[in-house]
């Protein structure tokens, strides 16, 4: 990954900020190199690495204002940021039940607005968050113990958004162990 990505992190703060498993920097650096594990391509990685710029519906704490997206995609690509974007904007008790299904209702947390992401960006979400909780998962056993069952029975409906290698490590970390 550019050091520059990372450098900007730092400067934004992003390694004095607490979160499970050490720092928020650790835990995005650990989302990116989950993804390129899994063969993910440089844009989705980029996502990974910078997934919670904008806050999440889970880790409210941003490192920059929506207000702010284009600096972000100037220095990490406008896909990478449309990614970011979206991860961030989801609202997840209204748009997780139905995110495999092709006519997928999404509602963005931050404008309140309803609509289906294409199939490509809604494989980018399933990934990045599969990335993003099995982290959590592999960090922390009592985040483990208490959303292990939930987080599985999540990314088995979405299995068919997720790469094999995703959904071999959602088994692993999350299931009965079997990969």
């Amino acid at each position: 990954m550019p050091d520059h990505v990372v450098a900007w992190l730092r400067e934004l703060g992003a390694r004095e900020i607490t979160h499970p498993g050490g720092t928020l920097l650790a835990h995005l650096e650990r989302v990116r190199g989950l993804l390129a594990s899994w063969g993910a391509r440089p844009a989705l990685q980029r996502a990974g690495l910078c997934h919670a710029f904008y806050g999440t519906d889970g880790f409210p704490t941003a490192l920059l204002p929506l207000a702010r997206r284009a600096e972000l995609a100037a220095v990490i690509g406008d896909e990478a940021e449309e990614i970011v974007y979206l991860y961030a904007a989801c609202d997840r008790a209204a748009s997780y039940p139905t995110l495999a299904l092709e006519d997928a209702v999404f509602r963005d947390r931050f404008t309140g607005r309803v609509h289906s992401p294409s199939p490509a960006l809604r494989r980018d979400l399933a990934e990045l968050s599969a990335a993003n909780e099995l982290d959590l998962a592999r960090i922390d056993p009592a985040f483990r113990e208490a959303w292990g069952g939930e987080l599985l029975a999540l990314f088995t409906r979405l299995g068919g958004l997720l790469s094999e290698p995703a959904r071999r490590e959602c088994r692993a970390v999350l299931g009965d162990g079997e990969g």
